[in-house]
Protein backbone atom coordinates (compact mmCIF):
# COMPACT_ATOMS: atom_id res chain seq x y z
CA UNK A 1 0.00 0.00 0.00
CA UNK A 2 1.35 3.50 -0.90
CA UNK A 3 2.11 5.85 1.83
CA UNK A 4 -0.61 8.87 2.30
CA UNK A 5 0.48 12.04 0.73
CA UNK A 6 0.86 14.47 3.42
CA UNK A 7 -1.59 17.72 3.67
CA UNK A 8 -0.67 20.72 5.61
CA UNK A 9 -4.15 22.45 5.63
CA UNK A 10 -3.19 26.19 6.76
CA UNK A 11 -6.13 28.33 8.42
CA UNK A 12 -6.89 31.29 10.43
CA UNK A 13 -4.11 34.29 9.34
CA UNK A 14 -4.01 38.20 10.52
CA UNK A 15 -6.97 39.55 8.07
CA UNK A 16 -10.34 40.25 8.89
CA UNK A 17 -11.67 37.27 7.69
CA UNK A 18 -10.02 35.05 10.04
CA UNK A 19 -13.15 33.73 11.52
CA UNK A 20 -14.29 32.62 7.54
CA UNK A 21 -10.86 30.83 7.86
CA UNK A 22 -11.84 28.61 10.61
CA UNK A 23 -14.91 27.70 8.89
CA UNK A 24 -13.77 27.28 5.60
CA UNK A 25 -11.27 24.74 7.27
CA UNK A 26 -13.13 22.56 9.42
CA UNK A 27 -15.10 21.78 5.94
CA UNK A 28 -11.60 21.45 4.18
CA UNK A 29 -10.58 19.31 7.05
CA UNK A 30 -14.08 17.21 7.20
CA UNK A 31 -14.11 16.09 3.64
CA UNK A 32 -10.20 15.27 2.67
CA UNK A 33 -10.25 11.90 1.32
CA UNK A 34 -8.58 9.89 4.36
CA UNK A 35 -7.39 6.96 1.82
CA UNK A 36 -5.31 9.52 0.56
CA UNK A 37 -4.45 11.86 2.96
CA UNK A 38 -2.87 12.34 6.21
CA UNK A 39 -4.04 16.13 7.59
CA UNK A 40 -1.18 18.07 9.45
CA UNK A 41 -3.30 21.12 10.45
CA UNK A 42 -1.62 24.20 10.97
CA UNK A 43 -3.23 27.27 12.24
CA UNK A 44 -1.83 30.95 12.18
CA UNK A 45 -3.13 33.26 15.11
CA UNK A 46 -4.04 36.94 14.82
CA UNK A 47 -0.55 37.78 15.95
CA UNK A 48 0.63 36.07 12.96
CA UNK A 49 2.14 32.98 15.12
CA UNK A 50 2.06 29.40 13.37
CA UNK A 51 0.91 26.58 15.26
CA UNK A 52 0.93 22.72 14.49
CA UNK A 53 -2.56 21.60 16.32
CA UNK A 54 -2.99 18.38 17.42
CA UNK A 55 -4.25 16.47 14.26
CA UNK A 56 -7.03 14.44 16.92
CA UNK A 57 -7.72 17.61 18.27
CA UNK A 58 -8.44 19.36 14.66
CA UNK A 59 -10.22 15.98 13.22
CA UNK A 60 -12.65 16.04 16.23
CA UNK A 61 -13.32 20.04 16.03
CA UNK A 62 -13.75 19.64 12.53
CA UNK A 63 -16.94 18.09 12.59
CA UNK A 64 -18.41 21.09 13.98
CA UNK A 65 -18.82 24.25 11.79
CA UNK A 66 -15.69 25.78 13.02
CA UNK A 67 -12.12 25.37 14.16
CA UNK A 68 -10.04 27.11 17.18
CA UNK A 69 -6.54 27.29 17.66
CA UNK A 70 -6.42 25.62 20.69
CA UNK A 71 -3.57 27.19 23.44
CA UNK A 72 -1.74 23.97 24.02
CA UNK A 73 -1.09 24.33 20.15
CA UNK A 74 2.82 24.04 19.63
CA UNK A 75 4.16 27.27 18.55
CA UNK A 76 6.42 26.54 15.02
CA UNK A 77 8.43 28.45 12.18
CA UNK A 78 7.50 28.84 8.93
CA UNK A 79 8.93 26.97 6.59
CA UNK A 80 11.31 29.13 4.14
CA UNK A 81 14.59 26.74 3.60
CA UNK A 82 14.22 24.45 0.55
CA UNK A 83 17.29 22.61 1.45
CA UNK A 84 16.30 21.27 4.49
CA UNK A 85 12.97 20.26 3.15
CA UNK A 86 13.64 18.91 -0.44
CA UNK A 87 10.37 19.67 -1.38
CA UNK A 88 8.38 18.91 1.82
CA UNK A 89 7.07 21.69 3.87
CA UNK A 90 9.02 21.59 7.37
CA UNK A 91 7.24 22.90 10.11
CA UNK A 92 10.18 23.31 13.18
CA UNK A 93 9.35 23.74 16.78
CA UNK A 94 9.95 27.58 18.24
CA UNK A 95 10.73 25.57 21.74
CA UNK A 96 13.71 23.31 20.62
CA UNK A 97 14.26 23.81 17.15
CA UNK A 98 13.45 20.35 16.53
CA UNK A 99 11.39 19.47 13.17
CA UNK A 100 7.89 19.01 15.02
CA UNK A 101 6.00 18.10 11.63
CA UNK A 102 6.50 17.71 7.47
CA UNK A 103 4.08 17.96 4.68
CA UNK A 104 4.28 16.84 1.10
CA UNK A 105 1.95 19.43 0.24
CA UNK A 106 0.27 22.97 1.48
CA UNK A 107 -3.66 23.53 1.43
CA UNK A 108 -3.58 27.32 2.34
CA UNK A 109 -7.84 28.11 3.53
CA UNK A 110 -7.31 31.80 4.21
CA UNK A 111 -9.04 34.45 3.27
CA UNK A 112 -7.90 38.23 2.87
CA UNK A 113 -4.71 40.21 3.10
CA UNK A 114 -1.73 38.50 4.46
CA UNK A 115 -2.89 35.17 3.05
CA UNK A 116 -4.98 35.28 -0.16
CA UNK A 117 -2.76 38.07 -1.69
CA UNK A 118 0.20 35.97 -2.72
CA UNK A 119 2.03 36.74 0.60
CA UNK A 120 1.88 32.82 2.07
CA UNK A 121 2.14 31.60 -1.42
CA UNK A 122 5.84 33.36 -1.75
CA UNK A 123 6.85 32.03 1.44
CA UNK A 124 5.88 28.51 0.51
CA UNK A 125 7.50 29.20 -3.37
CA UNK A 126 10.81 30.20 -1.50
CA UNK A 127 10.64 27.14 0.80
CA UNK A 128 9.66 25.05 -2.90
CA UNK A 129 6.79 23.49 -1.39
CA UNK A 130 3.60 21.93 -3.69
CA UNK A 131 0.59 24.31 -2.63
CA UNK A 132 -3.00 24.31 -3.48
CA UNK A 133 -4.57 27.38 -5.75
CA UNK A 134 -3.22 30.58 -7.72
CA UNK A 135 0.86 31.29 -7.81
CA UNK A 136 1.86 34.81 -6.67
CA UNK A 137 1.64 36.85 -9.34
CA UNK A 138 -2.84 35.57 -9.50
CA UNK A 139 -3.29 35.66 -5.72
CA UNK A 140 -1.99 39.09 -5.40
CA UNK A 141 -3.50 40.71 -8.81
CA UNK A 142 -6.74 38.80 -7.97
CA UNK A 143 -6.92 40.26 -4.37
CA UNK A 144 -5.85 44.00 -5.70
CA UNK A 145 -9.95 44.85 -6.97
CA UNK A 146 -8.54 47.87 -9.21
CA UNK A 147 -5.74 45.64 -10.69
CA UNK A 148 -7.60 43.03 -11.25
CA UNK A 149 -10.26 44.93 -13.16
CA UNK A 150 -7.89 46.94 -15.06
CA UNK A 151 -6.09 43.30 -16.48
CA UNK A 152 -10.02 42.49 -17.06
CA UNK A 153 -10.41 45.30 -19.21
CA UNK A 154 -7.62 45.22 -21.24
CA UNK A 155 -8.54 41.83 -22.06
CA UNK A 156 -11.58 43.09 -23.33
CA UNK A 157 -13.64 42.28 -20.55
CA UNK A 158 -17.05 44.31 -19.66
CA UNK A 159 -16.44 46.06 -15.88
CA UNK A 160 -18.67 48.62 -14.20
CA UNK A 161 -17.07 51.99 -14.09
CA UNK A 162 -14.98 52.76 -11.20
CA UNK A 163 -12.61 55.80 -9.66
CA UNK A 164 -9.92 54.39 -7.14
CA UNK A 165 -8.99 56.24 -4.77
CA UNK A 166 -5.61 56.07 -2.59
CA UNK A 167 -5.95 57.18 1.39
CA UNK A 168 -3.46 60.03 0.69
CA UNK A 169 -4.85 61.71 -2.03
CA UNK A 170 -8.70 61.45 0.07
CA UNK A 171 -6.94 63.55 2.81
CA UNK A 172 -5.85 66.26 0.83
CA UNK A 173 -8.03 66.08 -1.85
CA UNK A 174 -12.05 65.20 -0.68
CA UNK A 175 -13.80 67.71 -2.34
CA UNK A 176 -12.03 67.23 -6.15
CA UNK A 177 -13.18 63.60 -5.52
CA UNK A 178 -16.63 63.86 -4.06
CA UNK A 179 -17.21 65.55 -7.25
CA UNK A 180 -15.63 63.49 -9.52
CA UNK A 181 -18.03 60.30 -8.21
CA UNK A 182 -20.93 62.43 -8.42
CA UNK A 183 -20.14 63.23 -12.20
CA UNK A 184 -18.57 60.14 -13.56
CA UNK A 185 -20.24 57.63 -11.18
CA UNK A 186 -23.11 58.98 -9.47
CA UNK A 187 -25.72 58.46 -6.82
CA UNK A 188 -26.16 55.82 -5.60
CA UNK A 189 -22.75 54.04 -5.75
CA UNK A 190 -20.84 51.31 -4.30
CA UNK A 191 -17.63 52.05 -1.89
CA UNK A 192 -15.14 49.11 -1.36
CA UNK A 193 -11.92 48.42 0.18
CA UNK A 194 -9.32 47.04 -2.88
CA UNK A 195 -7.72 44.13 -1.13
CA UNK A 196 -10.52 42.72 1.20
CA UNK A 197 -12.98 40.06 0.93
CA UNK A 198 -16.05 38.83 2.02
CA UNK A 199 -17.52 42.48 1.66
CA UNK A 200 -15.90 43.50 4.63
CA UNK A 201 -15.99 47.49 5.21
CA UNK A 202 -18.11 47.41 1.50
CA UNK A 203 -20.90 50.24 1.68
CA UNK A 204 -23.74 50.91 -0.80
CA UNK A 205 -23.86 54.65 -0.90
CA UNK A 206 -27.33 56.10 -1.53
CA UNK A 207 -26.34 59.81 -1.73
CA UNK A 208 -23.47 62.61 -1.34
CA UNK A 209 -24.28 62.94 2.25
CA UNK A 210 -23.10 59.36 3.34
CA UNK A 211 -20.11 59.38 1.27
CA UNK A 212 -16.94 60.50 3.18
CA UNK A 213 -18.29 58.47 6.38
CA UNK A 214 -18.46 55.28 3.96
CA UNK A 215 -14.77 56.19 2.48
CA UNK A 216 -13.50 56.52 5.95
CA UNK A 217 -14.78 53.19 7.53
CA UNK A 218 -13.56 51.34 4.05
CA UNK A 219 -9.94 53.43 4.42
CA UNK A 220 -9.63 51.55 8.02
CA UNK A 221 -9.26 48.28 6.11
CA UNK A 222 -7.09 49.47 2.94
CA UNK A 223 -4.98 52.13 1.38
CA UNK A 224 -7.11 52.34 -1.84
CA UNK A 225 -10.71 52.15 -2.14
CA UNK A 226 -12.67 51.50 -5.26
CA UNK A 227 -16.04 53.56 -5.63
CA UNK A 228 -17.86 51.99 -8.49
CA UNK A 229 -21.00 52.85 -10.24
CA UNK A 230 -24.04 50.70 -8.85
CA UNK A 231 -26.43 49.23 -11.23
CA UNK A 232 -29.30 47.21 -11.20
CA UNK A 233 -28.16 43.72 -11.61
CA UNK A 234 -28.24 40.10 -10.86
CA UNK A 235 -25.06 38.52 -8.80
CA UNK A 236 -23.80 35.94 -10.84
CA UNK A 237 -20.62 33.12 -9.49
CA UNK A 238 -18.80 30.38 -11.43
CA UNK A 239 -16.50 28.24 -9.84
CA UNK A 240 -13.26 27.96 -12.29
CA UNK A 241 -10.65 24.57 -12.14
CA UNK A 242 -7.46 24.10 -13.70
CA UNK A 243 -7.61 21.81 -16.61
CA UNK A 244 -6.08 17.91 -16.02
CA UNK A 245 -4.36 18.72 -19.07
CA UNK A 246 -1.34 21.57 -18.46
CA UNK A 247 -2.07 23.67 -20.97
CA UNK A 248 -5.63 22.91 -21.15
CA UNK A 249 -8.39 25.70 -20.87
CA UNK A 250 -9.69 25.88 -17.32
CA UNK A 251 -13.08 23.93 -16.75
CA UNK A 252 -15.75 25.98 -15.79
CA UNK A 253 -18.99 24.98 -13.64
CA UNK A 254 -22.63 25.93 -13.98
CA UNK A 255 -23.36 29.19 -12.75
CA UNK A 256 -24.84 30.25 -9.06
CA UNK A 257 -26.44 33.37 -8.07
CA UNK A 258 -26.46 35.27 -4.74
CA UNK A 259 -29.77 36.50 -3.99
CA UNK A 260 -29.32 38.85 -0.82
CA UNK A 261 -32.52 40.20 1.00
CA UNK A 262 -30.39 42.79 2.88
CA UNK A 263 -29.72 45.78 0.16
CA UNK A 264 -26.49 43.91 -0.91
CA UNK A 265 -24.51 40.59 -0.70
CA UNK A 266 -23.07 42.34 2.60
CA UNK A 267 -20.87 40.64 5.01
CA UNK A 268 -23.88 40.13 7.59
CA UNK A 269 -25.68 38.82 4.88
CA UNK A 270 -23.03 36.39 4.12
CA UNK A 271 -22.08 34.94 7.38
CA UNK A 272 -24.14 36.67 10.60
CA UNK A 273 -27.98 36.40 8.96
CA UNK A 274 -29.03 32.39 8.72
CA UNK A 275 -31.77 34.27 5.97
CA UNK A 276 -29.18 36.91 4.88
CA UNK A 277 -29.54 35.72 0.62
CA UNK A 278 -30.83 32.59 -1.12
CA UNK A 279 -28.20 30.65 -2.94
CA UNK A 280 -29.56 29.44 -6.28
CA UNK A 281 -27.64 26.85 -8.12
CA UNK A 282 -28.09 26.17 -11.10
CA UNK A 283 -28.53 29.95 -11.43
CA UNK A 284 -31.81 31.25 -13.61
CA UNK A 285 -30.37 32.03 -17.14
CA UNK A 286 -30.76 30.45 -20.90
CA UNK A 287 -27.93 27.92 -22.52
CA UNK A 288 -26.90 30.87 -24.22
CA UNK A 289 -26.83 32.93 -21.12
CA UNK A 290 -24.40 30.26 -19.40
CA UNK A 291 -22.38 29.42 -22.31
CA UNK A 292 -21.34 33.31 -22.32
CA UNK A 293 -20.78 33.61 -18.18
CA UNK A 294 -18.73 30.24 -18.21
CA UNK A 295 -16.47 31.37 -21.33
CA UNK A 296 -15.81 34.93 -19.38
CA UNK A 297 -14.95 33.25 -16.23
CA UNK A 298 -12.54 31.31 -17.93
CA UNK A 299 -11.34 34.57 -19.98
CA UNK A 300 -10.74 35.94 -16.24
CA UNK A 301 -8.65 32.97 -14.34
CA UNK A 302 -6.48 33.08 -17.57
CA UNK A 303 -5.91 36.95 -18.08
CA UNK A 304 -4.87 37.01 -14.17
CA UNK A 305 -2.79 33.66 -14.64
CA UNK A 306 -4.57 31.81 -12.80
CA UNK A 307 -3.34 28.66 -11.02
CA UNK A 308 -5.50 25.66 -9.43
CA UNK A 309 -9.01 27.45 -8.86
CA UNK A 310 -10.79 30.48 -8.48
CA UNK A 311 -14.39 31.94 -8.30
CA UNK A 312 -14.91 34.45 -10.28
CA UNK A 313 -18.20 36.71 -9.58
CA UNK A 314 -20.08 38.57 -12.27
CA UNK A 315 -23.13 41.00 -12.35
CA UNK A 316 -25.35 40.56 -15.13
CA UNK A 317 -27.61 44.15 -16.06
CA UNK A 318 -30.86 43.56 -15.42
CA UNK A 319 -31.82 46.38 -18.23
CA UNK A 320 -29.37 45.56 -21.18
CA UNK A 321 -28.53 42.06 -20.60
CA UNK A 322 -24.50 42.40 -20.24
CA UNK A 323 -22.13 40.16 -18.04
CA UNK A 324 -19.48 42.29 -15.81
CA UNK A 325 -16.64 41.32 -14.27
CA UNK A 326 -16.72 42.33 -10.28
CA UNK A 327 -14.15 40.24 -8.81
CA UNK A 328 -12.01 37.26 -8.30
CA UNK A 329 -11.15 35.35 -5.37
CA UNK A 330 -8.41 33.15 -5.70
CA UNK A 331 -9.35 30.79 -2.39
CA UNK A 332 -12.84 31.07 -1.97
CA UNK A 333 -14.77 29.99 1.02
CA UNK A 334 -15.22 26.51 1.71
CA UNK A 335 -17.72 26.55 4.33
CA UNK A 336 -20.42 24.16 3.76
CA UNK A 337 -22.62 25.97 2.50
CA UNK A 338 -19.69 28.05 0.38
CA UNK A 339 -20.96 28.64 -3.65
CA UNK A 340 -17.41 27.17 -5.00
CA UNK A 341 -17.87 23.74 -4.07
CA UNK A 342 -21.31 23.54 -4.22
CA UNK A 343 -21.22 24.99 -7.98
CA UNK A 344 -18.84 21.84 -8.71
CA UNK A 345 -20.97 19.34 -6.69
CA UNK A 346 -24.11 20.32 -9.10
CA UNK A 347 -21.72 20.41 -12.22
CA UNK A 348 -21.17 16.35 -11.32
CA UNK A 349 -17.33 16.62 -9.18
CA UNK A 350 -18.22 16.08 -5.26
CA UNK A 351 -16.83 17.63 -2.47
CA UNK A 352 -13.90 15.27 -1.46
CA UNK A 353 -12.76 14.44 -5.19
CA UNK A 354 -12.81 18.44 -5.91
CA UNK A 355 -10.37 18.38 -2.68
CA UNK A 356 -8.04 15.67 -4.28
CA UNK A 357 -8.22 17.01 -7.79
CA UNK A 358 -6.97 20.47 -6.17
CA UNK A 359 -3.88 18.41 -4.25
CA UNK A 360 -3.02 16.39 -7.57
CA UNK A 361 -2.97 19.78 -9.53
CA UNK A 362 -0.55 21.41 -6.73
CA UNK A 363 1.63 18.66 -6.73
CA UNK A 364 1.89 17.78 -10.43
CA UNK A 365 2.38 21.96 -10.78
CA UNK A 366 5.46 21.64 -8.45
CA UNK A 367 6.75 18.66 -10.59
CA UNK A 368 6.73 20.92 -13.51
CA UNK A 369 8.53 23.86 -11.70
CA UNK A 370 11.47 21.29 -10.21
CA UNK A 371 12.23 20.54 -13.89
CA UNK A 372 12.85 23.98 -14.40
CA UNK A 373 16.64 25.52 -14.57
CA UNK A 374 17.54 27.36 -11.54
CA UNK A 375 20.69 28.39 -13.12
CA UNK A 376 21.82 30.23 -16.66
CA UNK A 377 23.32 27.63 -18.57
CA UNK A 378 25.33 28.69 -21.63
CA UNK A 379 24.69 26.88 -24.61
CA UNK A 380 27.82 25.26 -25.78
CA UNK A 381 29.22 26.93 -29.32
Amino acid sequence: MSQKIRVAVVYGGRSGEHEISLRSAASVIRNLDRTRFEIVPVAIDKQGQWHLVDPGFAEKEAQGASLSIPAAALPVVLPPDPSRGKGKAVFVSLKDGSVAATADVVFPVMHGPLCEDGTIQGILELAEVAYVGCGVAASSVGMDKDMAKRLARDAGIPIVPFVMVRAGRWREQKDLIRARVKKELGFPCFVKPVNMGSSVGVHKVKDEAAFDAAMNDAFRYDTKVLVEKAISAREIEVSVLESRTHGAPARASVAGEIIPSHEFYSYEAKYLDDDGAALLIPARLSSEELARVQKLAVDVFEALEGEGLSRVDFFLDKISGQFYFNEVNTIPGFTSISMYPKMWEASGLGYAALLSELVDLALERQRRKGALLREFAAAKL
